[in-house]
């Protein structure tokens, strides 16, 4: 961005409604006994932490390590996932949230020849720190078009193979998947060795029978710009709308061979952790027709295309899965001259079928123009709020499958905030100033996969449009972009890029029934600063107490009779051993191992990786209340102060699920 800006002094004075492209950008030992209150308390020792030095992965074998954590119902649970009536939904039919990351920005690239990875080892090294550092259970997955079919009609089963030994690494560390054929620009092969842009998507031969112009943003401060004032890319992108050439019939075939090669040399329990399929990233026109909105062709053009889309997936064996549509991408733009409608407004009921996919990034302080302080308490709330309503009203489940900030050049200082912000609204439709009050209003827990996850950040070698001249090292290696949340340092070990406890998350991952409000106060860091956005209540003195100036989350749900329990992941900021649990199912400092039917304990997740999960299970059908806090430390609890905060919690809970 910083370059872009270099390039552009003394061309620009002042940003205008001239910025009419996308400013998105496709473009993370126990210290005491455990001390229990209530009828419910185990005498189980808290499960132990992973020894120091434990290696996460036998990179020899290129293997992940057997999974050591596998419960009795966790089989059950993987065997299907759904979207149904508003929500994703496991094989016990427990509600699920979906948190993750894009992997990765390396497909965009040509060094790697489409692929995520160099190699499957470095795939397994991605996957086990996207489940430990990242606390992540799902991966938006890239693929390349251009890579699929280099030439016209001859699908390339090598690169297929490469892709799903990759996917298959991420599988094993119990990371769900959902495939995403991507594209920017339409396609690196419309830009020429001395462009400042390029692009990602459609092979060499679209290009090639389209003859299009030589490609000119023209003066363009955001590499998004180019998708409505590059000639080239509007002409290619329109033309692949109105199957000119039957090049979108060519890319639907394309997509067909790749998810059969995919349910055919996945086995049935590797296939079961694939979630859907994202058929197109960001869709845009390129041009209207005369006369025709923004709604308009959302109908009469993108609608058609998901439809044939998904009879692909149905011929392919995907029948049961859904596909991740996403509207125009200006449906949900917050620069009014930049927003346009949509959202897929005339497509009817979406559910089972399809999942309402759309993408947020705050283009206001991405401009570094039209907002010029940093985020606060509640900024995306009302964007949020606004993919919950449109996904209820389409009657399916919805995620937001991209969204994120640059954490270097200008406006990166807002970086900070503008996550933190993002990940609340996920959460919660309320801001924190509310949420106490009102937490009934809260709304579903949103799915979502940050942009982005690469390994290689800082260390590409991307011969810029093949340019050997524009060796590209730095950052993502592609149009100046810098999000990737993750990097490894000169031992190769991977490490994060933002505050761990921004990204590795406390959340509801499964709940057995019905989510009716959660909230999570991460005391996320701007710089020195400590971000408190949602501190407990002084009407509630006995929990602030308790949670002092630690993290917490507070879930209240109404459970089913299912006896299968609801699941937290549980950040490596909350040990096992001074992990405090206030709820109605009882109070404990130290958490047991779980044991079948106990009300309380913590697990390995799925995979093998070191992560955790605590469970909750209920001896009856109703509303529940659970508080998970780091507050108290190593320093146990008093029982006194314990029932006192259980109490408060009970009184304030009644009523409200």
């Amino acid at each position: 961005m910083a370059k872009m800006r270099e390039r552009l002094i003394g061309l620009l004075i002042v940003l205008t409604a001239s910025l009419t492209a996308s400013l998105t950008a496709s473009l993370t030992a126990s210290l005491t006994a455990p001390l229990t209150v209530g009828a419910e308390s185990s005498a189980a020792a808290p499960m132990p932490e992973p020894a120091p030095g434990t290696p996460l992965f036998d990179e020899r074998a290129s293997a992940v390590r057997a999974d050591p954590g596998g419960q009795w119902f966790d089989e059950q649970a993987a065997s299907s996932f759904t979207a149904l009536n508003g929500r994703f939904t496991d094989g016990l039919g427990r509600e699920v949230v979906l948190r993750g990351y894009n992997v990765s920005g390396e497909t965009k690239l040509a060094e790697n020849k489409g692929l995520p990875f160099a190699s499957v080892a470095d795939a397994h090294k991605s996957a086990v720190a996207l489940r430990n550092l990242g606390g992540g259970n799902t991966a938006r997955f890239l693929l390349s078009w251009a890579y699929a079919e280099p030439v016209r009609g001859q699908v390339d089963v090598t690169y297929l193979a490469a892709v799903t030994a990759q996917m298959r690494a991420f599988l094993a560390a119990g990371v769900r998947v959902y495939p995403d054929f991507h594209q920017d620009l339409f396609s690196r092969h419309l830009f020429h060795e001395g462009s400042w842009y390029t692009g990602d998507g459609a092979p060499r031969w679209v290009v090639e029978a389209g003859g299009y112009p030589r490609e000119s943003c023209g003066i363009c401060l955001f590499w998004g710009q180019n998708i409505t004032q590059n000639e080239a890319v509007k002409r290619a992108t329109y033309d692949f709308w109105h199957n000119r050439g039957g090049v979108q019939d060519a890319f639907l075939a394309t997509a067909r061979t790749t998810m059969a090669y995919l349910a055919e040399h996945l086995s049935p329990a590797e296939f079961a952790g694939v979630a859907g399929f994202d058929p197109y990233n960001e869709p845009h026109a390129g041009t209207y027709d005369s006369g025709q909105s923004s709604r308009a062709w959302e109908r009469d053009v993108l609608w058609p295309f998901y439809e044939k889309f998904r009879a692909r997936m149905d011929e392919a064996g995907w029948r049961h899965k859904p596909a991740f549509v996403e509207p125009n991408l200006f449906w949900n733009a917050n620069l009014a001259f930049q927003k346009q409608e949509g959202g897929l407004l005339d497509a009817g009921a979406l559910g089972p079928r399809y999942v309402f996919n759309t993408h947020f990034y705050d283009q206001k302080a991405i401009s570094g123009i039209f907002m010029w302080g940093k985020a606060a308490d509640g900024q995306y709330t009302a964007d949020f709020g606004t993919v919950r309503d449109r996904a209820a009203d389409a009657g399916t489940a919805g995620i937001v499958s991209e969204f994120g900030h640059p954490l270097t050049g200008s406006v990166s200082d807002k970086a900070p905030t503008i996550g933190k912000a993002m990940y609340q609204a996920l959460d919660s439709r309320l801001p924190g100033a509310t949420w106490w009050s009102r937490p009934q209003d809260s709304g579903p827990v949103l799915s979502g996969t940050q942009w982005q996850w690469d390994i290689y950040h800082g260390r590409h070698h991307e011969l810029m449009n093949g340019n050997p001249d524009k060796v590209l090292t730095a950052a993502d290696a592609w149009n100046d972009e810098d999000l990737s949340a993750i990097r490894l340092d000169d031992s190769g070990t991977p490490t994060l890029r933002q505050d761990a406890r921004l990204l590795d998350r406390l959340y509801p991952s499964a709940v057995a029934g019905r989510t009716v409000a959660f909230t999570y106060e991460d005391r996320a860091r701007d710089g020195s600063t400590t971000l408190t956005w949602n501190p407990v209540p002084a009407s509630l003195p006995k929990v602030r107490e308790l949670v002092g100036g630690g993290q917490y989350g507070l879930l209240l749900w109404r459970s089913t009779t299912t006896t299968a329990p609801t699941e937290l992941h549980l950040p490596a900021s909350f040990p096992s051993a001074t992990t405090t649990v206030v709820s109605d199912l009882g109070a404990v400092h130290g958490l047991p191992a779980y044991a079948a039917g106990a009300p309380v304990g913590v697990a390995p997740e799925v995979g093998g990786t070191g992560s955790r999960r605590l469970l909750l299970t209920p001896a009856a059908e109703g509303p529940h209340y659970a508080l998970v806090t780091n507050g108290a430390g190593a320093a146990a609890p008093s029982g006194e102060l314990l029932r006192a905060a259980k109490a408060e919690l009970a009184g304030w809970a009644a009523g409200r699920g």
